[in-house]
């Protein structure tokens, strides 16, 4: 019997401990938000991003580490960012316990930001969230329908180009975060006045085409669009990767190179870069093969004695009118000397009347299907539509 009076009695005390339990409480409106971040469909997790990683801790805190893709480059990002990502409502007498010094808290979901490049757009885009978007930088070679209607309505300012931003206008959009290129020159010193916190988005940077589209994953944890990134995300692995395997067994493998002539210069991307993973995804020899990440500068001469016998040119530029032929032989006369402009095996897109940055840096899967279509054309169905490169005619 008083065994039992002692069992009652530590029950009544816990009960009373639970309910007369002093500090914060956490409303119905964060748990609903915290059980959201912690939904194991909305966990994110990078598989191919090199940039950014992500630790969950209690409450739905996350601490997110920004670091350079590129970390052996000597341009590489000087420092890194952190970021401590605390679901909006959560009392800061719970999170400061738990978050580590030198990572600078964002209450998120956040509903206004900047984007400030196109490739950081597409993720919005892929995201279905232009809502949580209160201004841009510049409407060039933008196709988006959704986008130019909120920029003609005024919904949606232009701050200016890099270099050139106007902090009032940037004022006014009144984000609560602006996502930043650090390594782009320019104009930042001058937003770092305004106190807003700015967060790198360094999806660029990455050396693989699905490292590149995964920062999708990056931008839904400020956004809270977790669930949606990674289903997103899913399906274009599933592309590529159905893709990637119909030409890894290919018998032949046609040669490419890249790039123009350019105030004397040839600017190519690099050995490292991921369009050059994707040339070779696709069943071709990409020629540039030093170990540059992004675009280098090479001699006329040097890339001849490279490339003149290339089967396929790769040229991606913003040309007003119909490019053709004449056009790049006019440009620079040498060009004509190269066999793929003799056997007429240039693959060529036009910024100017294709949605290539707002869509390809989320949509890996749809480049590869293009380059698939054009090296080994019989393995893609019948009068395949490409997204973006075909051959010049």
């Amino acid at each position: 019997m008083k065994f039992k009076n002692i069992l009652i009695v530590i029950a009544t005390v816990t009960l009373c401990l639970a309910g007369c339990k002093t500090g914060p409480k956490i409303s119905s409106e964060t748990a609903a938000d915290i059980a959201a971040i912690t939904d194991s469909a909305a966990l994110i997790s990078p598989s191919y991003a090199k940039g950014f990683s992500v630790q969950y801790l209690e409450d739905g805190i996350r601490l997110v580490d920004i670091q350079d893709p590129q970390a052996e480059e000597e341009d590489k990002m000087p420092v890194g960012y952190q970021f401590a990502l605390i679901p909006k409502g959560l009392d800061s007498s719970i999170y400061q316990k738990f978050v580590p010094e030198g990572y600078t808290v964002v209450k998120v979901p956040i509903t206004k930001t900047i984007a400030m490049t196109l490739l950081q757009l597409s993720n919005f885009t892929a995201l279905d969230a232009h809502d949580c978007l209160s201004a841009i930088t510049t409407t060039k070679n933008l196709f988006n329908k959704d986008i130019l209607s909120r920029v003609e309505d005024g919904t949606l300012p232009k701050i200016g180009h890099e270099g050139e931003f106007d902090q009032e206008m940037i004022m006014a959009a009144n984000p609560e975060i602006i996502f930043i290129s650090p390594f782009k020159k320019g104009g930042y010193d001058a937003i770092k006045e305004t106190g807003i916190t700015l967060v790198p988005h360094l999806g660029y940077k990455e050396l693989t085409p699905l490292g590149q589209a995964e920062w999708i994953k990056f931008i839904s944890m400020f956004i809270g669009k977790e669930k949606t990134a990674n289903e997103t995300f899913s399906q274009i692995e599933k592309n590529y990767m159905d893709m990637k395997s119909l030409a890894e067994n290919t018998e032949s493998r046609p040669t490419v190179f890249s790039g123009e002539m350019h105030s004397g210069n040839w600017y190519a991307v690099g050995g490292k870069n991921h369009l050059a993973q994707i040339f070779r995804d696709a069943g071709a020899d990409y020629l540039i093969k030093d170990d540059n990440t992004g675009g280098v500068n090479i001699e006329f001469e040097k890339v001849y004695a490279t490339c003149a016998k290339a089967d396929y040119w790769r040229i991606l530029n913003s040309f007003s009118g119909d490019f053709s032929y004449d056009a790049l032989k006019k440009s620079e006369p040498r060009n004509a000397l190269f066999d793929a402009f003799k056997n007429k095996k240039v693959i060529y897109c036009n910024m100017k009347q294709t949605p290539y940055y707002e869509l390809a840096p989320v949509h890996p899967d749809l480049l590869l299907k293009d380059f698939i279509a054009i090296f080994h054309p019989e393995l893609v169905e019948e009068n395949y539509e490409p997204t973006f490169y075909r051959i010049l005619k």
